[in-house]
């Protein structure tokens, strides 16, 4: 084991929760994008009421796998069903530690039969990489990093360019910009289009509740198509609003996807361990933080499960082998919590916000429309003096006029259940990115996930936030 892997920082701190409660990072940021383009609620409104432009390009990883075995080591290495993966498909793709707890998801895109490329947090990709260099696969992998989150004037370059269009007048530019009427791309199917001169290809996605296209191609077109795509809004007459990176980390508030869960990588003998001591010092696992006032000296007390984020129905049983399938299938029908909303009560917020005008020692700093001051959030959520759940990911939805928050509560818990959540670090926390302040009860109300109406009734039948 060296210092500069997962195992050493993890050693030399104590525990996995030290070293992420302690974290000295300071916020998350998501890079290069501008944190405002107009204003933060009006960019939030855009995707409800005209159309809004999300630049995608900066804040994800990107994975390419191919060879020979590349669709059988992806099978092997996610709960996913690959039997119906065709080409010029996608899907949510989920991989799962021997013991059965999320690392995290992407979206994975098949561009030939031998071929695929895969899109999102780090984990994932981390994973896939380590998983290629101690295994006998036939593959090959490009991993594109995730842009400096300070770059500092240094130039940032990508292999692609990643914009999404969507809201209820994004059809009006997909014809001005393709020239005619675009074909009528199935959910998460991917098909050509033209954006000016480009032929591009184009996933039929949405994230904040409006289906979209999400388009993509090399990173040299990135100011051409851009601009192609602003022009054919104004000759379209829509209000294309361009969504900075305040108001694009709220999307998934209204639609109920929770982004970052923590990695159950940090526990578990054989290959989690060899996988520990395979992370650099410098990985997203080992530089990374939990936020929230949830303290427990066991790091799986963050971990959740795929029965958990309603991931349920991606596992595909049938398939021989897959890694964590045994751990699975005795969760299954098992105590597994169960994905929700929290709808933040307006009084309870007004209070901790008004504190900060206050003399004395304020509560924490609600900051709005994101408090994200850890890579993953964990708040306890209590029934009377009994903890019911964990908060993991929160903002506010100028859409919805209120303060919400993603996570999972016990399987007893009902829709519309009043409980308390706890706002605030614990006073011993080392995080840079937390003031000195006392933690504060907030009533929260249970409700539905996907929480915009839209979300629930509009996707795809085949989508988890339909079910």
């Amino acid at each position: 084991m060296s210092k500069a892997s997962l195992a050493g920082v993890i050693k030399e701190s104590g525990s996995p929760v030290k070293l992420l409660r302690n974290s000295k990072i300071g916020m998350y940021v998501y890079p290069v994008v501008a944190p405002e383009f107009s204003n933060w609620r009006d960019e939030q409104r855009a995707w409800r009421e005209s159309a809004v432009l999300f630049d995608q390009t900066h804040h994800m990883d990107e994975l390419i796998v191919e060879g020979p075995d590349a669709e059988k080591f992806l099978a092997h290495h996610a709960i996913n069903s690959f039997s119906n993966f065709d080409l010029n498909r996608a899907k949510h793709y989920v991989p799962v530690t021997p013991a059965g707890h999320v690392i995290g998801d992407h979206i994975i895109f098949r561009e030939r039969e031998d071929k695929f490329i895969l899109v999102g947090r780090a984990p994932t990709a981390n994973w896939l990489k380590f998983c290629a260099a101690v295994g006998k696969w036939a593959v090959r992998i490009v991993h594109d990093p995730r842009s400096d989150s300070r770059p500092d004037g240094e130039r940032v370059l990508r292999t692609h360019y990643r914009f999404q269009i969507q809201g209820p007048d994004a059809p009006k530019i997909f014809e001005k910009m393709n020239g005619g009427p675009v074909p009528d791309i199935k959910f998460f199917h991917v098909d050509w289009i033209n954006i000016g001169s480009k032929k591009v290809q184009a996933l039929r996605h949405g994230m904040s509740g409006a289906p979209g296209l999400e388009v993509w191609g090399p990173y040299a077109d990135k100011h051409y198509v851009q601009s192609v795509i602003l022009q054919s809004a104004k000759e379209a007459g829509v209000n294309l609003v361009r969504c900075g990176s305040r108001a694009y980390s709220t999307n998934t508030l209204e639609s109920g996807w929770i982004p970052s869960p923590l990695p159950g990588i940090y526990t578990g003998d054989g290959m989690l361990a060899e996988y520990r001591d395979w992370l650099g010092a410098d990985a997203y696992e080992a530089v990374g933080s939990i936020g929230g006032s949830f303290v427990s000296d066991n790091i799986e007390d963050y971990y959740v499960n795929p029965f958990e984020l309603g991931y349920d129905f991606y596992i595909s049983w049938k398939k021989d082998d897959f890694i964590g399938k045994a751990a699975l299938e005795k969760m299954k029908g098992g105590n597994n919590r169960k994905k929700v909303t929290f709808e933040w009560n307006k009084d309870d917020v007004l209070k901790v916000i008004a504190s900060g005008l206050e003399d004395g020692t304020p509560y924490k700093w609600i900051d709005f429309p994101q408090p994200n001051y850890a890579s993953s959030s964990a708040d306890m959520v209590m029934d009377s003096d009994k903890m019911v759940g964990m908060s993991m990911f929160n903002g506010y939805s100028f859409n919805e006029r209120c303060f919400l928050s993603l996570g999972v509560v016990d399987p007893s818990v009902n829709e519309g259940d009043v409980l308390t959540l706890k706002w605030g670090e614990p006073d011993d926390t080392e995080k840079t990115s937390t003031e000195k302040h006392k933690q504060a009860d907030i009533r929260v109300r249970v409700s539905p996930t996907p929480y915009s109406r839209e979300a629930r009734e509009s996707y795809a039948e085949d989508s988890w936030r339909a079910r």
